[in-house]
């Protein structure tokens, strides 16, 4: 714990209006508040004065804010006793300590008063200036972050400052970027960066140019901008779309996702909470004029509004237009879709260029989407009931024509057969009591092995108690040696480092303190 300063020192009587000077005309320059400048001040004066000592003493200068005086200290953190002191040019067993303040405990500081620097030297000079430049330029930067961090989400707007080319740079795919970066002027000295990668492709920016964007993220870095704005972001065309439609900024609207192809094709997806306003016209505007504003800022990207709807299927047969769909089958286990529509023609329209419009239906909407004709449907309906009809055959051990009653019912797997309600399956008009009650039978027996296998399975993959309890070893470690067959001490023993490694990836130190240990009762065996 920190003490209070442990020398009273008497503040300077000269007065150092220089200091203060100096501190009104940066603070007014460069708009940083005075305390960040005298703070700056006070470690460019104990920059200074340090290297007036050897070795690397600990100095605290304090300046005076009302008179600008100020005195300078060396300090040492108090120690118990020597054998702790790891730095002597700043640490101080307790005992020495105790001579320069009585009261000190360990934890806490002691100080000095020592002479002040004097900056007449050309070195010391230089570094205070550099000091002082440096805590400037990061409190001109803090202050942006705070200006602009909670406007992180927000559209942000400026003039094309300059373009810089970065070759060695690669996008996230890993590909080599081509394109200039877009150094942006937002006023109040501040800059932003629009990435390569961040630019809608084929679009062409020059100086002097106003650009905007959506301001994806504000970093604390030393150097560069701080601002990075996107113009591919799908949050930028909703940005968009709240900008160009009143209703949107009101609540009536909401938005519930976007997907693009930045530069090509977009979709967006739209709610009215009042069911007497048309989100999608609302959206389009009087002769297409608000989705043509919002197309426009995106280089040409056509837009599809689609209307959000609670059910899934709906919403998904929403998002595949402008393609019709006849009909579709939900996987729920799998979370994706079979897509139907009626022919060839359908089929590529719901496709798109390159599979442009099931892509961006499938991000907007969140589920795997499968685009196929009646005729495919019908075929891999086939397929599937087939190897369903296999199934039925060889796990309840019954004809090809009560697995075809099966699958035709819609029974879709052993379960449904042993737990759907008797009443139901006696509606089957082929199937009686007796054989209802032969079928549910055997789908339990064969559920019942499979379970019996499955935890037989479980005990056999887990570790022994004594791998368990073994010094160095954690649980996580036990559980995986135990998938691999290495259940035991014993097995543990066996193995090599190279083998150890290759199945749990530890360090060859590790892996040999662990082998050590589980051969340890080889050599107690040995010495009786």
């Amino acid at each position: 714990m920190r003490v209070k300063d442990s020398v009273s020192v008497k503040d300077s009587k000269e007065g150092h209006k220089e200091i203060l000077l100096v501190v009104d005309a940066v603070s007014n320059e460069r708009g940083v508040s005075k305390e960040i400048i005298f703070g700056a001040l006070e470690v460019a004066l104990a920059s200074a004065a340090k290297k007036r000592y050897e070795g690397d003493p600990d100095v605290r200068v304090a300046i005076n804010r009302r008179t600008g005086s100020y005195e300078t200290f060396r300090r040492w953190l108090v120690v118990d006793d020597a054998a702790q002191i790891e730095s002597p040019d700043r640490q101080m067993n307790l005992e020495d300590a105790s001579r320069i303040q009585a009261d000190v405990q360990a934890g806490g500081y002691v100080e000095i008063l020592l002479e002040n620097a004097d900056f007449g030297g050309r070195i010391a000079a230089q570094t205070a200036k550099q000091v002082i430049v440096q805590k400037v330029r990061d409190a001109e930067r803090a202050q942006i972050v705070d200006a602009y961090l909670h406007r992180k989400g927000e559209l942000i707007g400026g003039v094309i400052k300059r373009l810089e080319r970065d070759r060695d740079r690669r996008s996230e795919r890993g590909e080599r970027s081509e394109r200039s970066d877009v150094i942006l002027d937002v006023g109040g000295n501040v800059e932003a960066k629009i990435m390569g990668e961040d630019q809608i492709p084929r679009e062409s920016f020059r100086t002097g140019e106003r650009v905007r964007g959506y301001l994806k993220d504000v970093r604390t870095e030393s150097r560069g901008p701080q601002l990075f704005v996107s113009r591919v972001a799908p949050e930028f065309l909703s940005a968009l779309f709240s900008l160009e439609v009143p209703e949107i900024n009101q609540g009536i609207i909401e938005i519930k996702g976007a997907a693009r192809d930045p530069g090509s094709r977009a979709k967006i997806a739209v709610k009215s909470k009042d069911t007497r306003i048309d989100p999608i016209g609302a959206c389009v505007g009087m002769r297409g004029a608000r989705v043509q504003s919002v197309t426009n800022e995106l280089a040409g990207e056509r837009v599809d509004i689609v209307q959000w709807d609670d059910d899934p299927v709906r919403f998904v047969m929403n998002a595949m237009s402008p393609a019709e769909v006849e009909s579709v089958i939900v996987d729920e286990d799998a979370h994706s879709m079979d897509i139907i529509v009626a022919d060839e023609k359908q089929l590529a329209q719901a496709i798109g260029k390159g599979g442009q419009n099931v892509q961006l239906a499938s991000r907007l909407t969140g589920w795997t989407l499968n685009v196929m004709t009646r005729t495919q449907a019908q075929a891999k309906r086939g397929q599937e009931d087939e190897g369903l009809s296999r199934m039925f055959v060889e796990q309840l051990g019954v004809d090809e024509e009560i697995a075809a009653i099966l699958v035709r019912e819609g029974f879709a797997g052993l379960e449904e057969v042993a737990y759907v309600p008797v009443h139901e399956m006696l509606e089957i008009p082929e199937f009686d009591q007796e054989i209802v009650e032969e079928l549910r039978g055997r789908a339990r027996d064969v559920l019942l092995t499979r379970a019996i296998a499955a935890e037989e399975q479980i005990d056999s993959t887990r570790p022994a108690e004594d791998l368990l309890g073994m010094d160095g070893m954690d649980e996580e470690l036990a559980f995986t040696l135990a998938s691999n067959g290495i259940a035991t001490m014993e097995d543990l023993a066996e193995l090599s480092v190279d083998d150890l490694n290759d199945i749990a990836g530890l360090d060859d130190e590790r892996a040999a303190k662990l082998i050590m240990t589980a051969r340890a009762p080889w050599f107690s065996n040995d010495e009786r």
